[in-house]
């Protein structure tokens, strides 16, 4: 059986719930936008957790070869794992794109994706491609290992307990950086640090760790810069590594998560590495791009400039 014409217009995948249901109400006004600047496109929603990999994998399979996301970080990461999951073609033919209706938006800010609507549909239409590095990892679920892709930051520890805590409460229709924080902070009351191992590129490190951020991109918790220097297409990770530290002393320090000065804590070290191994007593659990995964032991791997994204004017 023979390989499926390309396709040149975008697909559109289209996540409903995203964003307190927004991606379902702006559909109409994203869709005008669209035809209004000529941008030829079909489209499809997601219909449950993890459908939008079923369908980005569908759909380059049918010839596809540019995705737009109408959604958050979450379903973007979700097609990316769709696109590395298919062998039909190499992921460096195939091109992705964003319209954000997500609450983070933490990818998208990383490369200059306008949260207004117009904006990030003029960005599509501009098509400035970047050829972006991702990240896989392997990671334990009881006692099965599994494999996950990602293109933004994965969290370790401290950042794992606070995404999981806050994707209960996007399954319930609860969801804004206020309810995020509230969250960070009662999670802050009950976590306790964890012993780890961390092997950078053959290098080991011991330590008592609250938490561990690897980044391809530089934000995550809406707009937090835990790993502040990552550069998106240089073939490594960089890590950020918060060590044990009193709880007063991580509520005066949230500041420097947002002005980009968390390194300069004596209490943290960076890092930067392509094969990050990462074991720890008792288990510590990982997220990526704001997706719940599963826990120690873990190993990242890099996969350089391996997928293309399209960016905004200043993209990194």
């Amino acid at each position: 059986m023979g390989r499926a014409k390309i396709k040149r217009e975008w697909h559109i995948i289209v996540n409903p719930n995203a964003g307190k249901k927004k991606g379902y109400k702006d559909w109409s006004i994203i869709s005008y936008l669209l035809n209004r600047y000529d941008i030829p496109f079909s489209y499809i929603f997601t219909e449950a957790k993890h459908h939008a990999m079923d369908l980005a994998a569908d759909a380059i399979r049918k010839g596809c070869r540019k995705i737009l996301v109408v959604g958050g970080d979450g379903t973007m990461n979700e097609v990316v794992n769709g696109a590395f999951r298919q062998k039909e073609v190499p992921t460096t033919d195939i091109i992705l794109g964003m319209v954000t209706v997500g609450t983070g938006n933490d990818w998208g800010r990383m490369f200059d994706i306008p949260m207004d609507y117009e904006a990030a549909i003029r960005v599509i239409k501009n098509e400035d491609i970047f050829l972006q590095d991702t990240g896989v990892i392997k990671f334990y679920s009881g006692t099965d290992v599994r494999e996950r892709y990602f293109v933004n930051i994965a969290g370790l520890g401290f950042d794992a307990l606070v995404v999981q805590r806050s994707n209960r409460q996007k399954e319930r229709g609860h969801s804004s950086k206020t309810l995020y924080f509230w969250v960070l902070l009662r999670s802050l009351l009950s976590y306790k640090h964890t012993s780890t191992s961390i092997e950078i590129d053959g290098k080991k490190i011991q330590n008592d760790t609250f938490s561990i951020s690897l980044g391809i991109g530089k934000y995550s918790g809406g707009g937090m810069m835990q790993t502040p220097g990552a550069v998106a297409d240089d073939g490594l990770f960089e890590l950020t590594l918060i060590k044990r530290m009193r709880k007063g002393e991580i509520i005066r320090s949230l500041k420097r998560l947002y002005n980009g000065t968390i390194l300069d804590h004596p209490k943290v070290e960076g890092y930067t590495g392509s094969r990050i191994k990462i074991d720890s007593d008792p288990l510590i659990h990982v997220e990526a791009d704001g997706e719940s995964l599963g826990h120690s032991p873990i190993e990242f791997n890099i996969l350089p400039r391996s997928i293309n994204i399209v960016q905004g004017i200043t993209g990194d």
